[in-house]
């Protein structure tokens, strides 16, 4: 089966939740700064959701770069990503609209992680499909910057739960932070095909 599709549903379904974020964000009632002061938090939490699924989207189409044909249970693990994705904007809006308390920060942690997760399980299906010596699965080698960034997930949900709310969140942004720059491997790898 072609890539084509697959990029181009993924691509659609990663517009809408972008689209979906930011209908969230509710015009404020006045007219004074102190009024659009109030909404920092949703516009905060929107901030961060949008940077992520910025990271997921340019992340993805790296991915796909390396994909020379997709297999049925390559389709299942993007869907189960886009599940995934398609929650973001539930938890944004729970967080900034409880302006991050703990429980909703624990449950945007926990979508985050489910998401990071279900990326790792598609990368690693499209390398099962195309080989250990494919282009995708030397690009990743042993995926520290992955790895790191689940473990970060998986910390910042019982910090939220315990009341440091703030700690977790500043997890989170570490990890966006580090995924900020696109990542190069695949094109490095690409390159020298």
């Amino acid at each position: 089966m072609n890539k084509t599709r697959l990029e181009a549903f993924s691509d659609g379904v990663l517009a809408i939740v972008i689209t979906i974020m930011v209908l969230e964000l509710k015009v404020p009632h006045g007219d004074r700064w102190a009024d659009l002061a109030r909404l920092w938090p949703v516009f905060v939490s929107y901030v961060l959701s949008f940077t992520y699924i910025g990271i997921y989207w340019n992340n993805h189409h790296h991915m796909l770069h390396a994909v020379k044909r997709v297999s049925g249970a390559v389709l299942w693990f993007n869907l189960h990503l886009l599940f995934w994705l398609s929650l973001v904007p539930f938890t944004t809006g729970w967080m900034g609209e409880n302006h991050f308390a703990s429980t909703p920060v624990a449950l945007y942690a926990a979508n985050l992680l489910m998401c990071a997760l279900a990326y790792t399980l598609l990368q690693a299906q499209i390398i099962r499909t195309h080989g250990d010596d494919a282009v995708l699965a030397n690009a990743v080698g042993n995926d520290t910057k992955g790895k790191v960034s689940l473990a970060g997930y998986v910390v910042s949900i019982p910090l939220a739960l315990l009341g440091y709310g703030w700690i977790a969140g500043a997890v989170l942004i570490a990890i966006a932070l580090l995924w900020l720059i696109p990542d190069r491997r695949i094109e490095n790898n690409l390159s020298n095909v």
